[in-house]
């Protein structure tokens, strides 16, 4: 019994070494190889524990949480077929960046291919969607304890994007044992367990590249893009962007308000293009663009310049444009890139000294109190793109008078719940918002837009209200919530409001908008499935509303705020909104 007792000191060392790195979230499922680790997060003073019977929904879950975190969560499962039901979470990591530590428990080496229970081969089992991973040995104490340790700093030292898989295999037994067992193996450690820091530390490297070109490039014509950033980002870039007198085109995920808001729609007509057309130079922040409009006319431009600016390292720009590709954080790259020439190059000292400030939230910021000629914006050279765009914001509101998923979409501003965030769905809805809404300026918007699947959305929403703590108004179709159903029961846990909005428009439309086959078009694509969410929000105990109009489901949101979690399904035409955006600017005139 004295072996279950170093599993669980073994596990102890793992854990409280995550904790070093940042991680205070740690989400796990129920299984019984997986015992040494769940009970010791349990157990740690410093761990907030997160449960889910479905594997799946448990990765997303934790996806959410690193979403509004912004810090790395961890994942306790089980061994077998519990693995692979996080490989959509990982995927999403990969791609978007949140930082997840997976912790598969496993059967020790002689239980592997000889017909034991719930034993699969694990190790790689990611491949390459993980950061990297590390297969643990079975725990002995033959083993030092600084072994471990370290091996767990460098797995997450090495690696600051997307996931890591760290494969622990425990031979039985899993379940008690002597507390005071190997207490001198857990020792060794010395005054490491009393302190805050990793074992093994890895710098990191803070230096912002500074383009020593810029100072020319700002005086030309140029185009801002602001893709996924954060709401900080958002902001910040949307200042720096008017000040220099050029356009932001900017995604829903951009948190910076849309100056030109509907892209999507006023991207259609040739005339925007020809003004756009004037463009020497192009510098985007984030990628991941989810309107097509502007993702076409990206990969059609050849401008003297093309910059992508995302702390994200690689490839990540699908026109592959001739250009600079800057792994960089946002606002200390915006701050050492001012949009005029700050003081220090007027007087002749170093241009590659920025001005920062240490923000409120502990962010470097531009200061624009610096360059007063930046409290005044330049005058634009894209002046005539301003009245097609106020054009097309004119005449969405005259169209959109009809109750639907498509107004829902344009007054999706009026629902935000105060001081709270926005999580939207993948396929129509996103594209819809992105399309016709214009969001408030430094208003968190979350989206799972890496692979942009419809698979664990109401999981990654639930994740995202706990990691914010803030109301959360979340919309995703009805397929969707469909497919994460299981996910329901985590709205009952929140602490703060959840409302959750299902469209139901009756099937994925979306393929309505693709030229897919009219005649296989609702067996084979858009799937219909007549159902009616009330059943479902009365299995896992939810307050359910089905308005029939804008006034009904403004009211509905407020009684959703009030009882805690509700879900809220608008049944609406089926393909009305999907055509909508289809026709919309083909005549704005």
């Amino acid at each position: 019994m004295s072996h279950s007792t170093f599993n669980r000191r073994w596990a102890g060392i793992i854990l409280e070494a995550l904790t070093r790195h940042g991680v205070r979230h740690i989400c796990i499922a129920p299984g019984s190889r997986s015992a040494p680790l769940t009970l010791e997060a349990a157990a740690h003073a410093t761990l907030i524990c997160h449960t889910h019977f479905d594997e799946r929904g448990l990765g997303h879950l934790a996806l959410g949480l690193a979403k509004a975190l912004r810090q790395p969560v961890a994942v306790i499962v089980t061994s077998g077929t519990a693995v692979a039901n996080l490989y959509p979470a990982i995927i999403e990591a990969r791609l978007t960046g949140e930082r997840l530590v997976i912790l598969t428990a496993d059967r020790p080496p002689e239980l592997i291919d000889c017909g034991a229970n719930q034993a699969i081969a694990q190790p790689g089992l990611f491949a390459g969607q993980v950061a990297a991973a590390c297969n643990l040995p079975r725990p002995t104490p033959d083993i030092p304890a600084r072994w471990l340790v370290s091996a767990v700093d460098a797995l997450l030292d090495e690696h600051r994007w997307g996931a890591v898989h760290l494969n622990c295999p425990f031979a039985e037994p899993l379940y008690g044992g002597d507390p005071d067992a190997f207490r001198d193996w857990h020792d060794a450690l010395g005054d490491w367990w009393h302190s805050d820091q990793p074992w093994l530390s890895t710098p990191a490297r803070l230096a912002i590249p500074v383009q020593p070109e810029w100072p020319i490039l700002r005086q030309k014509r140029g185009v801002a893009i602001a893709g996924k950033i954060t709401p900080e980002e958002g902001i910040a870039l949307a200042a720096w962007a008017s000040a220099l007198g050029w356009p932001l085109l900017a995604d829903v995920q951009s948190q910076c308000g849309q100056p030109l808001a509907s892209a999507e729609v006023w991207l259609r007509h040739p005339e925007t293009h020809e003004i756009l057309s004037a463009a020497e130079v192009v510098v985007q922040f984030g990628s991941h663009l989810t309107s097509k409009q502007l993702s076409r006319w990206l990969a059609g431009i050849h401008p003297d310049a093309f910059w992508l600016i995302e702390s994200m390292p690689g490839r990540r720009d699908p026109a592959h444009h001739r250009g600079v590709r800057i792994a960089a954080d946002i606002l200390p790259w915006l701050a050492a890139h001012p949009a005029v020439a700050p003081a220090s190059e007027l007087t002749g000292n170093s241009a590659l000294t920025p001005h920062l400030r240490q923000d409120a939230g502990s962010s470097l910021m531009p200061d624009l109190r610096h360059d007063t000629d930046l409290l005044t914006s330049r005058r634009p050279w894209y002046s005539g793109l301003n009245a097609r765009v106020t054009q097309t914001r004119e005449n969405l509101h005259r169209a959109l008078d009809h109750f639907g998923e498509a107004q829902l979409a344009y007054r999706l501003p009026a629902l935000l719940p105060e001081k709270g965030s926005l999580f939207l769905g993948n396929s129509l809805t996103i594209r819809l918002v992105d399309a016709l809404a214009q969001l408030p300026a430094g208003y968190p918007v979350f989206a799972n837009r890496g692979a942009s699947g419809i698979d664990g959305l109401i999981a990654t929403a639930a994740g995202v209200q706990r990691g914010s703590g803030k109301p959360l108004l979340a919309v995703v179709g009805d397929l969707s919530a469909l497919y994460d159903i299981n996910s329901l029961a985590l709205l009952r846990q929140g602490s703060a409001p959840l409302v959750l909005i299902v469209v139901n428009n009756n099937g994925g439309q979306i393929f309505s908008m693709l030229p897919t086959p009219k005649a296989g078009r609702e067996r084979f694509f858009s799937l219909p499935q007549q159902v009616n969410f009330s059943g479902a929000a009365a299995l896992f105990g939810l307050a359910c509303y089905q308005p029939g109009s804008w006034s009904a489901l403004l009211a509905a949101v407020d009684k959703g705020w009030q009882s805690g979690a509700a879900l809220i399904e608008l049944r609406v035409e089926e393909q009305a909104a999907a055509q909508f955006l289809a026709d919309a600017g083909k005549d704005t005139r």
